[in-house]
């Protein structure tokens, strides 16, 4: 839900406005790089 209202926002997050806007959500997994990676490649096809 996070993500999703990140791109609401700003349909073109920077890395940074990503990372921002998940502070708080804790993953326990590898890390959030792979979190960041899909949330702009929904953005990259959110316009199309």
């Amino acid at each position: 839900m996070a993500s999703k209202q990140i791109i609401d926002r700003n349909a073109a997050p920077t890395e940074e406005e990503i990372r921002h806007g998940l502070e708080g959500n804790v993953c326990r997994c590898t890390g959030y790089q792979h979190i960041v990676n899909a949330v702009k490649a929904a953005a990259a096809g959110a316009g199309k």
